[in-house]
């Protein structure tokens, strides 16, 4: 007879990160707190432990745009460890947030360990392959199915773990940012898409699996 297998235990990173020693610090931040601004030295990676956060960039013209909406269980920052030198974009809080700081050593030093290296990797995969689906809606899909995708996206629709309809306040123009359009456009269509029954406000905005709708008709 067989022994038994024992069903492999999850890596917990959470706790993995805190038994990290020395190079790391966490620090509390509120709603648009800067976490660190585009041009900084680049020197640290980040974790969220809690909350959503953005990255945003700022064209020498002072246009901003939004090129990442990060939540919990999300690592940013990790140009540094491709020798960027510098910032590319700043980080700032959307939702009251609990952020853990990692310098680029200590972050070397635990990409050794096999089970954090392989969720690192999988985590840059997934970025990769997100910034690929952002660059084709872009291309070619209207700036309501944009709308209507990141709304989705926010919401946790299409991922693994529990859909969070409730998406925490947003300000529509960091959802123009993200979209690509004017604030006057994500209004139209957050305004046409509650009165079609695909979103609501309560307390938040909520998001309802009808949304798809509008990402899946051609």
């Amino acid at each position: 007879m067989k022994p038994t297998k024992r069903p492999k235990t999850p890596f917990d990173l959470k706790a993995f990160l805190a038994k990290a020693n020395g190079g790391k610090s966490r620090s509390e931040y509120r709603p648009d707190d800067r976490i660190f601004v585009q041009g900084d030295r680049s020197d640290a990676v980040f974790y969220i432990h809690k909350g959503k956060m953005k990255l945003t960039v700022l064209s020498k013209q002072g246009k901003e745009a939004v090129v990442a909406i990060l939540n919990e269980g999300s690592f940013f920052g990790e140009g540094c460890l491709a020798g960027q030198p510098l910032r590319m974009a700043s980080a700032t809080a959307i939702t009251d947030c609990s952020i853990m700081k990692l310098s680029k050593a200590v972050v070397v030093g635990l990409l050794h360990e096999k089970s954090f290296s392989e969720l690192f990797v999988a985590h840059l995969l997934a970025r990769n392959i997100r910034i690929e689906e952002d660059l084709v809606d872009q291309l070619f899909n209207s700036s309501e199915k944009r709308l209507a995708r990141v709304l989705l996206l926010l919401a946790n629709f299409g991922k693994e773990g529990k859909p969070e309809p409730v998406i925490p306040k947003i300000s529509q123009e960091t959802l123009a940012g993200i979209v690509g359009t004017t604030r006057s456009r994500v209004n139209f269509f957050m305004n046409r898409f509650r009165k079609l029954g695909f979103i609501e406000y309560n307390g938040g905005l909520e998001v309802h699996s009808s949304l798809l709708n509008v990402v899946l008709h051609d």
